[in-house]
């Protein structure tokens, strides 16, 4: 089980209210004021997008864009390295496995469905992903998984749980694999 990161941020300190009765003290924060107020804030910046060392399978240029919005701030940027891909390196878990070997940064698994969905964490439990060498699966809740791949990665299940609260990915429950993608964000 992953424990939750926290991030905390430092407050400013509140400023204490000094009486003064010095007129040049007052005259002095006024002009400070004036100063902060005339500096322009600064713009927004747009993400940055990520470099991909091969080109995708799966996903197009607005899709990279769109999944770029939503990483943590610790991988925006950084390039995505294309560990494995099913049409180069065949449809088989144990593959997988020793193709992540050596990788520890955060990985995005990508695979080509009809319906694309977002499992976003609800919260309620931390059954994030549990892999052996006979299936990998996320999310779960009364038994069931959020989405279930076979060894063979050829095979696929998705049915609604608890860590999502998420709908069936695909058109049906059970559904064949044409292409799944595994980048390091490194």
């Amino acid at each position: 089980m992953k424990s939750r990161r926290w991030r905390y941020t430092q407050l400013p300190t509140q400023v204490e209210d000094t009486l003064s009765g010095e007129e040049g003290e007052e005259e002095e924060k006024e002009e400070e004021k004036k100063e902060e107020e005339a500096v322009p804030a600064p713009a927004p910046q747009d993400p940055v997008e990520p470099q991909l060392t091969e080109a995708s399978q799966v996903l197009g240029t607005s899709e990279i864009r769109q999944l770029s919005l939503h990483l943590p701030p610790r991988v925006a940027g950084r390039p995505w390295s294309l560990v494995f891909c099913t049409s180069k390196d065949g449809f088989s878990l144990r593959r997988l496995y020793r193709q992540m070997e050596g990788h520890s940064g955060p990985v995005l698994l990508v695979l080509r469905d009809q319906d694309g969905q977002v499992f976003k964490w609800t919260g309620s439990n931390s059954f994030f992903v549990k892999g052996d060498l006979d299936s990998l699966m996320m999310g779960s809740g009364s038994g069931q998984f959020g989405l279930w791949l076979d060894g063979d990665l050829y095979r696929g299940g998705s049915y609604p749980c608890a860590t999502f609260n998420n709908e069936v990915l695909a058109r049906q429950e059970q559904f064949c694999i044409k292409e799944l993608e595994a980048w390091v964000l490194s």
